[in-house]
């Protein structure tokens, strides 16, 4: 039988690549890649020429079954996504759940995430928080964001460029204008930006700037004292 691996790749910097990452692309039997547009950049650079294989959100449900059998056959098979690990916030998970299932054996490559550079450079605790993804763009997103109000740990959610303004705004209005954030834009690549401030701060400073790049967003974690008088 073969084996799945879960190999992150960087969220900018090609540097961020590790040797392993590139040793396991390179002795696979497959490649399963989010974007295959994208992961053919990243395999160009590296001199990685095996073959690759579509497998996103879109398609998984009707893949997974016939990738495990692959496995089950004996072929080697790595996972990964446009930029960091993939199953976080990336498809992954289905394709994970079915080969345990199998008894098929899964191994995780350590590697680039978003989530922790910007959780580290926020300066907000560390101890304890909680990963929320993508907040759902249309039905139960006020909702989501009303539950999260009295959390106490601290929050860290993944944004489009395009939606930032809206949540900032929308966590302003449900958790309060004084509630601390911090805004990572551009991790690892030239011009990383990491913001800190209120909301009310943060939204005036993006509110005159044209956004680009992929958008991490960490909050502070609810305190009595940031209930308004």
């Amino acid at each position: 039988m073969g084996k799945l691996f879960l190999v992150p790749t960087p969220i900018g910097n090609l540097e961020d690549m590790t040797l392993r990452g590139i040793r396991i692309l390179k002795e696979v039997d497959l490649i399963l890649a989010e974007d295959t547009r994208t992961s053919s950049n990243l395999l160009h650079h590296f001199e990685i020429k095996n073959k690759l294989v579509s497998h996103h959100k879109f398609n998984e449900h009707k893949t997974v079954e016939l990738i495990a059998a692959q496995i089950e056959s004996g072929k080697n098979v790595a996972l990964i996504s446009d930029a960091g690990t993939p199953g976080i916030s990336d498809p992954g998970y289905l394709l994970v759940k079915t080969c345990l299932e199998k008894e098929i054996e899964v191994e995780c490559l350590p590697g680039a995430t978003a989530l922790i550079p910007a959780l580290v450079n926020s300066g907000f605790p560390t101890d304890r928080f909680t990963f929320e993804g993508f907040l759902p763009q249309k039905k139960g997103r006020q909702k989501k964001i009303k539950d999260l109000a009295t959390e106490p740990r601290t929050m860290i959610f993944y944004e489009s460029p395009y939606r930032l303004i809206k949540s900032l705004e929308q966590f302003a209005e449900f958790l309060g204008p004084n509630r601390k954030a911090s805004v990572s834009r551009e991790l690892s690549k030239f011009y990383e930006e990491n913001r800190r401030g209120t909301l009310a701060e943060l939204i005036e400073y993006f509110g005159s700037k044209t956004i680009k790049g992929e958008i991490v967003i960490v909050l502070e974690g609810f305190k009595v004292e940031n209930i308004e008088e």
